[in-house]
């Protein structure tokens, strides 16, 4: 078997048939590893037949992902998030490396087209992102960490052509959502790593955060809408170090 496609997913089916469908003809196998979702993601997968569902209660997205890895048979894996979706150089690219006999790297990491309530973001820290998404069984796995991991790998990266379309957020609420949820875990990650915060912290990160992602990295020329990412990463900058000052006086975040 060549080509192992991983999920994790939990509430997608905003994207997820969308996803599916692209990558398809691709894969040799599907790997889906649910946290329990209570939307359709369940019923939409299963209308795929490559696709191997597994729910597991999820303990952190590395955990979570290591465990996908661990279903994997393929020879390489494409790791996607569930509004992660090639373009159609992308999988060219992908379907040539996969095949041939000798490739020159046995991890490949892609640009991102990150594309925020409709537009697609040049600026502000999100138009260069680059991530490994292909690589070779064995090669590497991901960090455990609740939130924010990586991968991990001593391996040389090759670049595959294309990009990969990343549909971060249905609307502002949506955004929102994840944004609490995902600050939660993040102050989780942080107190477990000996960090702290204080009212100076809550008080200047934020400022800091909106100045260099509207500013100094030029957020402003994306318009209105890199005015409201470089907002919501401030917000985001708030929440996430205000939590982590709750963690530390209270044990949890109120």
């Amino acid at each position: 078997m060549k080509l192992s496609v991983a999920f994790i997913t939990f509430n997608e089916d905003r994207i997820i048939e969308k996803n599916l469908i692209s990558i398809h003809d691709l894969a040799d196998e599907i790997i889906v590893v649910d946290s329990f979702s209570t939307d359709h993601t369940v019923e939409i997968c299963e209308k795929f037949s490559k696709v191997k569902f597994v729910q597991k209660k999820f303990e952190g997205f590395g955990k979570q992902k290591n465990y996908a890895l661990s279903l994997c048979s393929g020879d390489w894996i494409l790791f996607l998030d569930a509004d992660e979706i090639p373009d159609q150089q992308a999988q060219q690219s992908i379907k040539k490396i996969v095949e041939a006999e000798t490739p020159p790297f046995n991890v490949y990491e892609i640009a991102f087209n990150n594309i925020f309530l409709g537009k697609a973001l040049k600026y502000g820290g999100w138009g260069n992102t680059k991530r490994e998404r292909l690589f070779k069984r064995n090669s590497g796995k991901y960090s455990e960490d609740i939130v924010h991991e990586c991968f991990i790998t001593s391996e040389k990266k090759g670049k595959i052509e294309g990009k990969i379309n990343h549909y971060t957020y249905k609307d502002i609420y949506h955004h929102i959502e994840k944004s609490n949820k995902y600050t939660s875990m993040m102050a989780e990650k942080m107190y477990a790593n000996g960090k702290r915060s204080n009212a100076l912290k809550i008080i200047f990160k934020p400022i800091y955060q909106f100045i260099k992602s509207y500013i100094i990295r030029l957020g402003f020329l994306d318009g209105l809408v890199g005015y409201y990412a470089a907002a919501t990463a401030a917000f985001y900058t708030f929440l996430k170090y205000k939590k982590l000052h709750e963690i530390s006086k209270f044990g949890k975040a109120c």
